[in-house]
């Protein structure tokens, strides 16, 4: 087992990667921003290293910065959290050639799954079911109306090295097509240093879901069931819950084989995560694979209690994985509202300082966050300020202690979306569970404040 780890992250992942390290006896090193100089995880760790200014290019994506203060602070390894230099193959190579082990899968297949198009084939290849497209990236016009009039209207296009909904853009006739790939293209080269784009068919009305994966160094690999993400706007999840109100027994098994057959594809190693498509029929398809620990993998850990980073980290270093599908037995239902800084009506950002915040407790009920009262949100990142998470017998005591979580948090002088939370937790479909990706569309049509 590793003796200290670097954290090459910020934030609620910061302090979920430290309480795993304690667990385990592994002493923590934090890297910090200077905007972050009274940050949480700046506290807890063990020690701590200044990195750079508040910019993320100049801090937290500074590869030399980040291996600097590995290397001065003796740490045999990276944990890399989610977002930031996580899906990073360069970074893993770097890492990897200073003799720092990294917390995840290998660089070969980071890139493999991190080029869109390139992951389609692999997992064409390997059984897993995959949405009908083209054979690889586009490159012009005539062979984009060519694979469109092939698969029928409407088609998305995706940049092939996409993800966050960047570089995508969903075409419903031929007439829009050429404008779509061209702007797909300009898109995707500024957000990714790539330009290239591929061809899916378009399911107009799916779920998202997405199945957790480990795997080690032994060729081992297994699933934790699936997670329910349909709930999102612009691309970025709001609620999720585990396990799926979509799913049964049998469709659960198919999906979560077809995960493993994903991850064995890839000679997976670590946590990760395949998601999925679900469309109306029953039928599921690839989407992409995670490869990192997810923002909610908590509500997977809330149900089969299975302690997924404690796990990331005895993988790294080495360990096999002792779990066998058979040990993963899921009990009750859990769910998960992210908590952003942000107004809940217009999802203008709330930066500033948090005067006063009381966390909810009671039965059943997880919070991860790195704010505290006198905090102050930096503008500089993401503005999600924490996770309140639940777990109950079914998916109706969970949503009563969700909505008992979220009445009894106490978080004033910032806007929060709390209120967005609790209206979507009172609303007729959420509660059926009948809803799919264009949930949040059609609830902000008919919500009122």
């Amino acid at each position: 087992m590793f003796e200290k780890v670097l954290i090459a992250n910020r934030g609620e992942i910061a302090l979920r990667v430290i309480w795993a390290c304690r667990d385990l006896g592994i002493k923590t090193v934090a890297v910090y921003s200077e905007a972050d100089r009274y940050a949480l995880h700046r506290r807890f760790a063990d020690e701590d290293v200044c990195i750079g200014p508040a910019p993320s290019s100049q801090s937290y994506l500074n590869i030399p910065a980040i291996i600097s203060a590995a290397e001065i602070t003796g740490a045999e390894a990276i944990h890399p959290g989610y977002g930031f230099l996580s899906e990073n193959a360069h970074f893993i190579e770097v890492a990897e050639s200073c003799n720092l082990c990294f917390v995840g899968p290998s660089a070969q297949t980071v890139r493999m799954m991190g080029d869109k198009a390139q992951a389609r084939k692999v997992m064409m290849e390997a059984g897993v079911p995959v949405l009908p497209g083209s054979d690889g990236p586009v490159s012009d016009f005539e062979t984009a109306v060519k694979v469109a009039k092939k698969i029928g209207m409407p088609v998305i296009v995706k940049a092939s090295a996409g993800g966050g909904g960047r570089g995508m853009r969903i075409v419903r006739s031929e007439d829009e097509l050429e404008n779509a790939i061209a702007t797909a293209q300009s898109e995707a080269e500024i957000a990714f240093g790539n330009g290239e784009v591929y061809i899916e068919k378009y399911l107009t009305n799916p779920r998202h879901i997405e199945v957790q994966i480990l795997g080690d160094k032994f060729g081992h690999a297994i699933h934790l069931g699936e997670r329910e993400c349909s709930i999102q706007r612009r691309h970025q999840k709001i609620i999720e819950e585990a396990p799926s109100p979509a799913l049964t027994s049998s469709q659960r098994k198919t999906m979560g084989d077809a995960a493993v057959l994903a991850a064995k594809a890839t000679n997976y190693n670590n946590a990760g995560t395949i998601e999925f498509l679900l469309d109306d029929d029953g039928s599921f398809y690839f989407m992409e694979m995670n490869t990192r620990i997810q923002v909610e993998h908590g509500i997977t850990e809330l149900v089969t209690g299975v302690d997924l980073v404690k796990w990331q980290l005895m993988i790294a270093s080495g360990c096999e994985l002792t779990l066998k599908q058979k040990d993963i037995v899921l009990q009750g239902h859990a769910i998960e509202c992210r908590i952003n800084a942000e107004d809940p009506q217009s999802f203008r950002p709330s930066p500033g300082l948090i005067e006063h915040f009381h966390p909810p407790g009671g039965p059943g009920v997880r919070i991860d966050s790195a704010a505290y009262g006198g905090y102050r949100v930096p503008p500089t990142y993401d503005s999600m300020v924490g996770k309140v998470m639940v777990h109950g017998g079914d998916r109706q005591e969970a949503v009563a202690r969700m909505r008992r979580a979220l009445s009894m948090t106490v978080l004033e002088g910032i806007s929060t979306s709390i209120p967005l939370h609790l209206k979507i937790l009172d609303d007729p479909q959420f509660l059926k569970g009948e809803f799919s990706t264009r949930f949040m569309e059609d609830f902000l049509n008919r919500v009122s404040w």
